[in-house]
């Protein structure tokens, strides 16, 4: 978007007051000034041979090594660099992908937002939204248990300890992931 069509957007914006066009006046700024991304990211997905086999279509994640492998069959994957909890906020278990989103809207946890008052209630589905391209919810019990495997906008935290628990990929790799997993497949977290 060029800059002129920020100053348009922001008219709109004092005419009709609605909250989706002070999004679009948002987006239309960080565009002007850089900040939307303008790729989806690195491709990081490599077919690996692992130690032990499991069932085709289990995802696991190592959250030590950053990598979190979709089973292809027995003991083949494909590895994908992921982002993982930072101090405090890492852990283990065995949960199912609960469903699946193309571009979420983001509604951070009470959780959060305590450690985090200036948090907005919601951020709606687009190209700043911290949830990326594709969000895969994870359950345990029928439960949600408010953690994600998801894109991000921010392809510097992917490989390192940066989120509350969540596991961040590059939008090409979560979006190559979402077409992959299917909705009950089981997630195992060391």
């Amino acid at each position: 978007m060029r800059a002129s069509d920020g100053g348009r957007i922001r008219a709109f914006v004092t005419v009709l007051g609605l909250t989706v066009c002070a999004v679009a006046a948002a987006v239309a700024d960080a565009a002007a000034g850089g900040l939307v991304p303008r790729s989806l990211g690195p491709a990081t997905s490599a077919v690996v041979t692992i130690e032990k086999s499991y069932a085709a279509g289990t995802i696991v994640i190592d959250s030590g090594n950053r990598t979190l492998d979709l089973v292809i069959s027995g003991n083949r994957v494909i590895r994908y660099k992921i982002g993982v909890g930072r101090d405090g906020f890492r852990w283990s278990g065995t949960v199912k992908v609960g469903r699946k989103t193309e571009w979420p809207d983001w509604r951070p946890p009470s959780e959060m937002k305590a450690r985090s008052p200036g948090l907005p209630d919601l951020v709606p589905a687009g190209p700043l939204n911290p949830l990326g391209a594709r969000g895969i919810y994870l359950y345990r019990d029928n439960t949600d248990t408010l953690y994600r495997i998801h894109g991000t906008n921010e392809q510097s935290t992917v490989g390192g300890f940066a989120s509350s628990g969540c596991f961040r990929m590059s939008n090409a790799d979560v979006i190559d992931l979402y077409e992959r997993v299917k909705v009950g497949s089981t997630v195992i977290v060391k």
